[in-house]
């Protein structure tokens, strides 16, 4: 997953499959598209207005932690 934040534009992209694929734009609000891939699958999500939406400053820095198999 990769996540992207353009605070000039306050544009946030969350995608989800990073395999190149051709994907279609669908408009699901004012602010809100997604990007359907192979299958009908969820590739990302674009949302305009991000600061509106989403609370930024829990987002980041995005924290994460990685198990390791026994």
């Amino acid at each position: 997953m990769i996540i992207t934040y353009n605070d000039r534009t306050n544009l946030l992209y969350i995608r989800l499959d990073e395999r190149k694929q051709e994907v279609m734009n669908k408009r699901v609000s004012e602010d809100i598209a997604v990007d359907v891939g192979e299958n009908d699958k969820i590739i990302g999500s674009e949302i305009l207005d991000a600061s509106k939406h989403v609370d930024l400053e829990r987002l980041f820095p995005i924290s994460y932690k990685v198990s390791k198999s026994a």
